[in-house]
């Protein structure tokens, strides 16, 4: 059964969204508005949104802002839409703008290592023109072939990469946003380091959308390493990987991608893609190094996981390493092939990984809800991923016992709610919980300074 529209919304009388039928790139029209209602989440609005709003242009989004002040129209903000907490979800009576035909990256400078892009151009796409000069963008999330930069900056996104580079926090110098009243600001510099003021790149970066709409960042690129080397192991359970990730987090080693697949989500994506990984263990470890040294670093992960694996396998190139990769970034693709997914994302100490997944397969067993575990485990960023039948809700019943209970274990561990996907629509339920009056009076003050009429992305995050 859907939720309703959120009670903190803006106050606007039916059609009142169509104060922004003027804007050049808005449209009414019924496709556009079911196409821009919601994310990647599983999150299913019981409306629609009034209009659509695609900007091509810094003016089309200040222009949209300017209205949207004027007339006390809630905006949403809107990239590629793969979000996962409902952060892009949009109800009758606001007005969607989809910066995803903002798409152009504007400038690379090799020297720097930098590159300046518009929101909606794709992760994927950063990459590839950044590896023409022998360069990447360190950020990598699961979906890097079709979620967008923009998306990325309102969440603070991570990825496999983050295990050694940082998350987008660490890899944006600089934005250009629009403030809710349609002023234009910039945050942070070009330059690598830089100290002058209050750190707004670092405040409106995981912001979800609700203090401004991001229209251009300055990204840091990476020069690529000479050199990866890749080893797949397998478990019996994955509380043993478990407790195998967190030894290589003991030994001190820093690889560059270190990921975990639970039995289930092994055979889900084995049905799908033909392979073979459940017959091996049940579980998965992938770990890559990558530098001069990438041999020797790998030769100790090896080492620190030997007591726990039953079996590993070292890449002999760099196809076989790709196919190990692929194998993990086909997770959620298989999992959606079964039903609706709603993907969880819990941090907890990387220490009491074994723990997590514990009790992960047993909030399981008590709700009956079907879990499947992967995990960003080199920060110990879990991703409990839940799978209903297409016509059941994630938002209420079981799969909503099953949410709250995996905040509360990832609470019991010392964790957090949310890793990289940020609260959205669909955890906001649990933030005052974790965050304690102060803080989040604090952050609904920021908000209030920033966005006073309340307009953009009501009722998502804080």
């Amino acid at each position: 059964m859907p939720i309703k529209t959120p009670s903190d919304t803006p106050d606007v009388t039916a059609g009142a969204a169509t104060s922004l039928a003027g804007h050049p790139r808005y449209t009414s029209d019924a496709d556009a508005r079911a196409a821009a209602a919601t994310d990647r989440s599983g999150y299913i609005p019981p409306t629609l949104p009034d209009g659509v709003i695609r900007a091509r242009s810094v003016d089309d989004v200040v222009e949209a802002l300017r209205l949207a002040h004027a007339h006390a129209i809630p905006v949403v903000p809107r990239g590629a839409g793969t979000g996962l907490a409902g952060g892009a979800s949009a109800h009758a009576g606001e007005v969607v703008v989809d910066v995803s035909g903002m798409n152009r990256i504007l400038a690379i400078d090799p020297v720097e290592m930098t590159a300046v892009v518009e929101p909606g151009v794709l992760n994927a796409e950063v990459n590839a023109a950044a590896a023409e000069y022998g360069l990447f963008y360190a950020p990598d999330p699961a979906s890097t072939a079709i979620c967008s930069i923009g998306g990325n900056i309102a969440t603070n996104a991570g990825g496999m990469w983050c295990a050694k580079y940082g998350v987008t926090r660490e890899s944006v110098l600089g934005l250009r946003v629009v403030l809710a009243d349609g002023r234009i600001l910039r945050t942070g510099r070009a330059t690598i380091k830089g100290v002058t003021g209050y750190d707004l790149n670092a405040l409106f970066i995981g912001s979800e959308g609700t203090l401004g709409v991001v229209v251009e960042a300055t990204l840091r690129l990476r020069p690529r390493p000479v050199r990866t080397e890749t080893v797949a192991a397998y478990f019996p359970d994955i509380e043993t990987a478990g407790r195998a990730a967190s030894a290589i987090t003991a030994a001190r080693i820093q690889p560059s991608i270190l990921e975990l697949m639970d039995g289930p989500t092994l055979e889900a994506v084995d049905q799908a893609e033909g392979t073979r990984h459940r017959e091996l263990g049940g579980a998965f470890l992938l770990a890559q190094t990558d530098g001069y040294g990438a041999h020797l670093e790998l030769d100790e992960i090896a080492r620190a996981i030997s007591p726990y694996a039953t079996s590993t396998h070292r890449a002999a190139s760099a196809e076989e390493a790709e196919a190990l990769v692929k194998a993990r970034r086909d997770a959620i693709p298989a999992l959606e092939r079964l039903g609706r997914v709603s993907i969880g994302d819990i941090a907890v100490p990387r220490n009491r990984l074994a723990e997590a997944f514990a009790g992960l397969e047993d909030i399981s067993a008590q709700t009956g809800v079907r879990i499947f575990s992967v995990a960003h485990a080199a920060d110990g960023n879990l991703h409990p991923m839940i799978v209903v039948e297409p016509h059941e809700s994630i938002i209420d019943g079981p799969a909503k016992a099953a949410l709250g209970d995996m905040f509360h274990l990832a609470q019991r561990l010392g964790g957090t709610l949310t890793g990289e996907h940020g609260v959205g629509l669909l955890k906001r339920e649990w933030v005052g919980e974790e965050l304690g009056e102060t803080s989040r009076a604090v952050q609904q003050a920021i908000k209030a300074a920033l966005d006073p009429s309340g307009i953009l992305n009501p009722a998502k995050a804080i």
